[in-house]
C-alpha cells in the first residue's frame, strides 16, 4: 500500500510514521506539484486539502482513502469522489484547544480596551479616562456546536456566561444552556452580547447572515468569526460597523485571503483582524497525524468505524 503526501511534514513526523508502519510504503512530498508523479499508485492521499482538484484526483487511479489534516474541505472535488466511491477523512476536533483560548482571549481585548491601553503605552501616555468592561455573566451565542463550539462554550463557563448554540439539528450539547435549530436564530440573536460562528463553507452556511440578522443584534454587541470568511458579505458586515448594528467584529477568516491592504476592514477601529491564525498551535500536526494513524490502524484491519468521516453530498 502507497501513502502519499502531498502535504508538508517534518522529518520527525516521517520518521515516526515509517516506524510505526514499516510495512507501508510513504511517499513525501511538499506539494501537489511534487506529488503529481506518484498519484497513479497512491491507496492514499494526506493532503491540506485545497491542492486537489478533478484533474490530478483522476490521476490517481487507485486511491481509496484521502485524509484532510484540516477541517476545512470545502475546495475537494465532490462530485467525483462520490462517483468513485472514495474515503474522506479530515481532522475535526484537532482546532477546539487553541479556537476556545482565541475566542475568549479576543473577547477580552475587546471588552478590556487592552488596544487603546497599547497604543497609549506606545505613547507613554498614562490615560485612566478609558472604562474597561466585563466578559462575566454575558450571553453567547455559538453557530456551531461542534467539538471547536463546544469547548468556547466550556470556557465561558468559567466566565458565568449564558451559553446558547445554534446547530442544524438543534439537539442539546454539553456546556450549552440551549440549543436551537438555524432557523431559530432570529429569535436568539437579540439576546446576544458575542456572536461566535464556527461554522465551515457549506452551500447551507455560504452568506446566511444577512443584514437583518445584525439589525436584530444588540448595538453593543461583539461578533466574532473564526469559521469560514463567506459566512457574510464583506459590505453587509461593514456596513453593520459603521452604521452601529453592532459593537465590534473580531475576524479571522474572509472572503479573500490573503485580506487586500487596500481593504477598508484594515482601518475600522471597530475591527480586529487577524490572518487566519486562531486555529494555530505547535501541537496541531501531531493532533492530526493521530487521527490519521487511528483510521489507518482501521484501514489496514478493513474496520469501517473511522473517525471524522466527510460526507461528499453534504460537503462536510
Amino acid at each position: 500500500m502507497t501513502i502519499l503526501f502531498s502535504a508538508k511534514v517534518s522529518d520527525k513526523h516521517q520518521q515516526a510514521l515509517q516506524e510505526n508502519y514499516p510495512n507501508q510504503l510513504f511517499i513525501f512530498t511538499e506539494s501537489m506539484e511534487q506529488a503529481e508523479a506518484h498519484l497513479g499508485q497512491a491507496s492514499i492521499l494526506v493532503t491540506y486539502g485545497e491542492d486537489l482538484n478533478d484533474d490530478n484526483l483522476a490521476k490517481a487511479t487507485n486511491l481509496n482513502w484521502i485524509m484532510v489534516l484540516s477541517a476545512g474541505v470545502e475546495r475537494l472535488p465532490f462530485k467525483q469522489i462520490a462517483e468513485r466511491n472514495i474515503l474522506v477523512t479530515n481532522s475535526r476536533g484537532i482546532h477546539k484547544i487553541q479556537m476556545a483560548e482565541y475566542t475568549i482571549s479576543m473577547l477580552l481585548q475587546v471588552y478590556r480596551q487592552e488596544k487603546h491601553f497599547i497604543e497609549s503605552e506606545k505613547h507613554s501616555k498614562w490615560d485612566k479616562s478609558v472604562r474597561p468592561n466585563e466578559i462575566f455573566g454575558r450571553t453567547l451565542v455559538v453557530l456551531g456546536t461542534g467539538a471547536i463550539g463546544q469547548e468556547i462554550a466550556r470556557i465561558a463557563k468559567a466566565f458565568q456566561m449564558k451559553t446558547i448554540g445554534v446547530s442544524r439539528s438543534g439537539r442539546p450539547v454539553e456546556y450549552f444552556d440551549e440549543v436551537h435549530t438555524m432557523e431559530e436564530l432570529n429569535k436568539k440573536l437579540p439576546e446576544a452580547d458575542f456572536l461566535v460562528s464556527v461554522l465551515p463553507s457549506t452551500y447551507e452556511t455560504r452568506y446566511l447572515l444577512k443584514e437583518e440578522h445584525f439589525i436584530r443584534m444588540k448595538d453593543s454587541a461583539v461578533f466574532v468569526n473564526i469559521g469560514r470568511g463567506d459566512l457574510v458579505d464583506s459590505n453587509v458586515l461593514l456596513y453593520a460597523i459603521q452604521e452601529k448594528q453592532i459593537a465590534h467584529a473580531i475576524l479571522d477568516v474572509f472572503e479573500q485571503e490573503p485580506l487586500p491592504a487596500d481593504s477598508p476592514f484594515w482601518k475600522e477601529s471597530n475591527i480586529t483582524v487577524t490572518p487566519h491564525i486562531s486555529g494555530s498551535s505547535p501541537n496541531y500536526m501531531s493532533r492530526a497525524l493521530d487521527i490519521f494513524q487511528d483510521n489507518l490502524d482501521k484501514f489496514q484491519k478493513g474496520e469501517t468505524d473511522y473517525q471524522n468521516i466527510v460526507d461528499p453530498k453534504r460537503g462536510y
